[in-house]
């Protein structure tokens, strides 16, 4: 008999109950009880969305991200936060967004922890901190806590914990310590996290490894080696579960260590199951990850069935099937949308759809395809529906894309010349201060919005309130004294979503929510058929902008890789086709913002380093058609014009030569959590055309100091020349409110004139 499992499922709710709860605790409305029972009741739900599988994960719930939930497990607590007052939730939240709650006081300054994308997902982790000192010990409090909510609801428990080796490899070292030599130590910990989950009852723990889909170095396959040798006598069962790639040359060595089961990722490593079938001892289960957990389109069943008949009867008991990765990147449940298209619906499967279908898989090999014909027959129609609809393709589309020159991706001269052409049009002073774009999303910004999608507003007043909070935008901008000015974005739901809804081959969803980090969540939109752009989609909002001031105002776009990226794409036809057509579409707005005089534009490629693949021999493939689409779209204007793009949240030192040969004019990053440390790569490597380093942390309620400001700048002018560097927070400002954005310009904007003083003495 096939064993159905789940290696994780979305935390938030299927109407975001964990952000508004996270929220309103947050800012002093509701107690932590009232957050616990919350976080409570969102449990046994989900618990009981997938009550059909043999095995249900525990411990796939977070407050705000699982590999700080690890780390409070490890006792790998940062200096900063030990010794003040508090519980560990309190602690938890400081490390997380830098404040614990509203009424903090005693640490309004510690800084949060470092944050970076989860492989090549648009998912943010916290990173482990480690130094010298660093020691582990145990707290396994809240995982216990989850598996006894779990057994008194009759759940079946598989607790999911990352692994030692992933977690140290996903970590930072903060000194000159190898965070291999804290291997030990660390699974010291796990042998005693996995004696208590065994005195409690447990069988199976699942066990991720993510990391054995990369290129490992020989120290680090053997720390893999040395970790579960130590461990191998647990006498728990320990699922190793890999995903979002292939095994590769490490293959052999995940079938080979001594665990009692392997999970890989069938999607993305479809074509490695007959060798890890082969390879994998007799006495080891093998679990499939047939149904994808990063996309939102149906299964094909039948074919699916049809490729794994053949294991089932090698394998028997020891097959296991389940999503290939966490359903945390997928929204909740497909039924919560009544507007959505029917036939488009009829395409689409969710996390709960998603546990459907692998029961349904699951049914047919132990029970026979008879036993569910209707189903089988459903998914068939739906999959053929979506091959033969008429909906999906555009050969006027196409043929542009087969029209791209190699001179559509060239500025017409060097940056060298442009610079100098822009700085007397501009007229700027040292460190230019500017923001990223996005200001304050106001609750009477968000009820406009509302009210003009469900009829209550006509289109008329809906424009008068955007401008009028564009007005207001200004007027800020005006009494900061910021350099470059934007518009604010009010009229902007989503910096993808807002795009998607004016080009054609996109559909939406009202629910379709997908978590980021912590409490912030992104509803991607739904690519389902060839892209292109009908009219303009914010020439008219910038214009007006400008109209209210003599600053230069910023046109704000966002990238084609990055709305690719923060999508669910289409599966069938290459991602660097898709990638072309809507770098086409962004390329023609550019064009009419530079027409109508705007001659500052910003388009962001947020996920530029987020669509990365994770094995480096793959790089280039990508790294090629990704920054050849940001060129198409920017690089048709004039040298006057200044092109500038904004990454955040990204490690891309190691493509640094991929993103100065995008050649725009100006790149803003992410800088201030790190303190600064993605710029060391500026040692080695000379960045040609000029920077703005992040230096307020956005995602923190703190407001940052001016000094910290002034000496992360000094910091930066130690790898860059200050005639190339801008001032400027660290990414969009529209998740932040005004009482915490004005103070924090204003430090800003004090930081830019003292180093400018500075400069002149």
């Amino acid at each position: 008999m096939v064993t159905t499992h789940n290696l994780g499922f979305p935390r938030i709710g299927k109407k975001r109950e964990l952000k508004f709860a996270l929220e309103k605790y947050w800012r002093g409305e509701i107690t932590k009880n009232d957050l616990l029972e919350t976080a409570s009741t969102l449990r046994q739900e989900h618990w009981q969305n997938q009550s059909k599988l043999d095995f249900i994960p525990a411990g796939d719930f977070s407050f705000y991200d699982q590999l700080l939930d690890a780390s409070f497990m490890l006792g790998n607590l940062p200096k900063r936060v030990q010794g003040l007052s508090g519980d560990n939730l309190d602690n938890y939240f400081r490390v997380a967004r830098g404040r614990a709650s509203a009424d903090e006081t005693e640490c309004s300054c510690i800084q949060a922890g470092e944050m970076t994308k989860w492989f090549d997902t648009n998912y943010h982790y916290i990173v482990p901190e480690f130094d010298k000192n660093t020691q582990f010990s145990l707290d396994a409090s809240r995982l216990l806590e989850q598996i006894d909510e779990a057994k008194q609801q009759g759940i079946n428990a598989k607790p999911v914990i990352i692994g030692p080796v992933s977690y140290l490899w996903l970590g930072k070292s903060k000194d000159e310590t190898n965070k291999l030599d804290l291997l030990d130590n660390l699974v010291i910990v796990y042998g005693l996290l996995f004696k208590k989950l065994q005195e409690v009852g447990i069988e199976w723990v699942q066990i991720d490894e993510p990391i054995l889909v990369m290129e490992l170095s020989q120290e680090w396959q053997h720390a893999l080696r040395k970790a579960y040798y130590t461990l191998q006598s647990t006498p728990l069962k320990l699922l190793l579960t890999t995903y979002f790639g292939e095994l590769q040359e490490n293959l052999q060595l995940a079938c080979n260590l001594p665990i009692d089961g392997l999970h890989i990722d069938a999607i993305n490593a479809k074509d490695e199951v007959a060798k890890v079938v082969d390879w994998l001892p007799c006495h080891k289960v093998l679990s499939l990850g047939i149904i994808n957990g990063r996309n939102i389109w149906k299964t094909d069943l039948t074919q699916t069935l049809k490729w794994l008949e053949p294991f089932h009867q090698q394998l028997q008991d020891r097959l296991w099937l389940a999503p290939s990765c966490s359903l945390l990147h997928v929204p909740v449940d497909l039924d919560s949308e009544q507007k959505l298209d029917s036939e488009i619906k009829s395409w689409l499967a969710f996390a709960i759809q998603k546990l459907d279908e692998l029961n349904t898989v699951a049914k047919a090999l132990n029970d026979g395809s008879h036993t569910v014909a209707d189903k089988l027959a459903e998914n068939a129609a739906a999959i053929d529906s979506r091959k033969q609809s008429n909906r999906v393709h555009n050969k006027d589309v196409k043929n542009r894309v087969l029209e791209i020159t190699d001179e559509m991706g060239k500025r017409h001269s060097s940056y060298e010349l442009r610079a100098d052409l822009q700085r007397k049009k501009f007229n700027l002073p040292l460190y230019p201060t500017t923001t990223i774009g996005s200001f304050p999303q106001t609750s009477q910004i968000r009820q406009a919005r509302r009210d003009f999608r469900t009829g209550k507003l006509s289109e008329m007043a809906y424009h008068e309130v955007m401008q009028s909070e564009i007005q207001h935008c200004v007027k800020v901008q005006e009494e900061l004294e910021l350099d470059v000015f934007v518009h604010g974005e009010p009229e902007r739901n989503d910096m993808v979503e807002y795009f998607g809804e004016q080009l054609t081959g996109y559909t939406f969803t009202q629910f379709g929510w997908v978590q980021s980090y912590g409490s912030r969540c992104v509803k991607p939109p739904i690519i389902y058929g060839d892209i292109s752009r009908p009219t303009a989609m914010t020439v008219d909002w910038i214009n007006y902008a400008q109209s209210l001031t003599d600053k230069p105002m910023k046109g704000m776009l966002t990238g084609p890789v990055t709305i690719l990226n923060w999508s669910f794409v289409r599966d069938d036809q290459a991602r660097s086709e898709t990638c072309q057509q809507l770098a086409l579409a962004i390329r023609d707005e550019v064009l009419d913002l530079e027409k109508a005089g705007i001659t500052i534009i910003q388009i962001d490629e947020a996920a530029l380093r987020e669509g990365l693949p994770l094995r480096k021999s793959q790089w280039k493939y990508y790294l090629d058609w990704a920054v050849q689409s940001f060129r198409i779209t920017a690089n048709g204007v004039k040298d006057e014009t200044q092109i500038h793009t904004h990454m955040c949240y990204s490690e891309f030192n190691d493509i640094i030569e991929s993103i100065a040969d995008m050649d725009a004019d100006v790149i803003t990053i992410e800088t201030s959590r790190s303190d600064m440390e993605l710029l060391d790569v500026f040692d080695q490597f000379h960045y040609p055309n000029e920077i703005g380093p992040g230096v307020y942390d956005i995602h923190s309620p703190n407001i940052p100091l001016v000094d910290s400001m002034v000496n992360l700048m000094k910091k930066a002018t130690q790898r860059i020349p200050a005639e190339r560097l801008w001032i400027n927070p660290d990414c969009g400002l529209k998740t932040r409110n005004w009482d915490e954005v004005k103070p924090a310009l204003v430090n800003m904007v004090k930081a830019s004139k003292i180093l400018n003083e500075t400069r002149c003495l």
